[in-house]
């Protein structure tokens, strides 16, 4: 297998840089197109998965490195649910890696205040993303997967199905049970906020 860097600069948050590839020749012009097509979405589910900006690139690129060494085991509809099946392992391991590093948490917290905007429609976007993420993580895994892929990704239910490699009723059930505890959950974040808010 040769080794190749394919550059993919653009000045996008979540855009890919610099991706390093092992494919067989034939397979490379296919990786190229994986990666044009679907790196976005692999960055968007690491962040989902609670990922900084930072590491959700560096995230990104090892996704796409386990593809580029199974490319050729891949079929080319179930490439999607590949990568978000890649991304969770991925973001699995660099959660385990942060928790043997809390000093991490400090840089988060910088990062997230340097990219702060100035203006408070931009602040108040911020602050919901930030409770989304927050709910999210808190969520049981099964769920937060179907409700990132339907609700946030678009995916439809066999696409769903394929990527968790469960039955389509299952991932119905599930979906059913993620809206429910989302609402929960952001209902009760948002109250507590308001009684803390208000005490003296």
């Amino acid at each position: 297998m040769s080794e190749s860097v394919i550059a993919h600069a653009t000045a996008e948050p979540g855009s890919p840089g610099e991706v390093a590839v092992c494919t067989r020749p034939g397979s490379e012009a296919r990786f190229v197109a994986i990666v044009r097509e679907h790196y976005a979405f692999a960055w968007r589910v690491l962040r989902r998965f609670g990922l900084s900006p930072s590491d959700a690139d560096d995230a990104a690129q090892q996704v796409f490195l386990v593809l580029s060494q199974r490319i050729e085991d891949v079929a080319p509809p179930k490439e999607r649910a590949f990568l978000f099946r890649t991304a969770t392992y991925v973001a699995a391991k660099v959660h385990r890696a942060r928790r043997r590093r809390p000093e991490t948490l400090a840089e988060d917290l910088e990062e997230r205040e340097d990219a702060a905007p100035p203006a408070d429609e931009l602040l108040d976007r911020r602050r919901a993303r930030e409770l989304l993420d927050r709910v999210l993580s808190e969520m049981p895994h099964d769920l937060k997967s179907v409700i990132v892929l339907f609700e946030l990704e678009g995916l439809t239910m066999s696409e769903i199905a394929d990527a968790l490699e469960v039955p389509p009723g299952t991932v119905a059930s599930r979906l059913r049970r993620a809206r429910a505890e989302l609402a929960s959950r952001v209902a009760k974040a948002r109250s507590e906020h308001l009684a803390g808010a208000t005490k003296p």
